[in-house]
């Protein structure tokens, strides 16, 4: 068989905020590491809120989510490209194709090639939510989770003085004892490569991790197992601005 005859591998991110121009930067740094056979297909979410930072914010997030999922049927697999990995138990309930978070991708990777990892978020309030996903993930004598006191849209925003704090931020970790860094949003995707440079140690940006193991799980044919917590959702009736969500036998 022909390289050209190859099947394409189609593979949806959604970016869980409404913010359109991270989802172009999520984009790019996606295309940037796919495989030629890849195709990537980036959106951003119709409804909820400009940027996830925090529990409530995540609440809020969800069904735009699901919409998302909902609305491209036919991908081999799927990215939530928000580093709390927002709505991911729900979007493996309701997809029909596996569902990538880009923490638990991130987690996985940093940890096949160093011991000790610093997870560099955005605000503190963001730090007790990936503190729990990294627990949840198995990390927790792995890895430590800072915050550099940046607003997620400050990261676009020329000026903001994010990128130093950033930086300023991964200098404490690794003086912590890291020995890679994660970067613990999706608006800082973009950043990995320029900062593995400088500092001289593995940056691992979980869109790109995730991207690869996505293309992974599409190749080995695996779908979201459907027996126990992964069930598809009873039908039943949903009420009020939720009821287009109302699962379907």
């Amino acid at each position: 068989m022909h390289g050209y005859d190859k099947p394409m591998t189609n593979i949806l991110i959604v970016n869980p905020n409404t913010t359109a121009s991270m989802t172009a930067t999520i984009a790019e740094v996606a295309r940037a590491v796919a495989a030629s056979g890849t195709e990537i297909l980036a959106v951003t979410s119709a409804m909820g809120p400009a940027s996830i930072e925090g529990f409530y914010d995540e609440a809020f997030a969800v069904p735009g989510l699901i919409q998302a999922l909902q609305n491209a049927p036919d991908a081999d697999a799927a990215i939530i490209a928000c580093f709390d990995d927002t709505g991911l138990d729900a979007a493996r309930s309701a997809a029909p194709y596996p569902v990538v978070g880009i923490c638990e991708a991130a987690l996985v990777t940093a940890g096949q090639i160093a011991k000790r990892i610093g997870i560099v978020t955005t605000l503190p309030r963001s730090i007790v939510p990936l503190e729990e996903l990294v627990r949840r993930y198995g990390f927790a004598e792995r890895a430590m989770v800072t915050a550099c006191n940046v607003p997620v849209l400050d990261l676009e925003k020329p000026g903001s003085g994010a990128r130093d704090k950033l930086e300023a931020e991964i200098v404490r970790a690794l003086d912590r004892g890291a020995d890679a860094i994660v970067l613990g949003c999706a608006g800082m995707a973009d950043l990995a490569q320029a900062l593995s440079t400088k500092f001289e140690v593995p940056v691992v940006d979980g869109v790109a991790a995730a991207v690869k193991q996505a293309e992974a799980l599409a190749a080995l044919k695996l779908k979201t197992s459907r027996r126990g917590a992964y069930a598809s959702p009873g039908a039943k009736a949903y009420s009020g601005i939720l009821q287009g969500f109302a699962p379907r036998a």
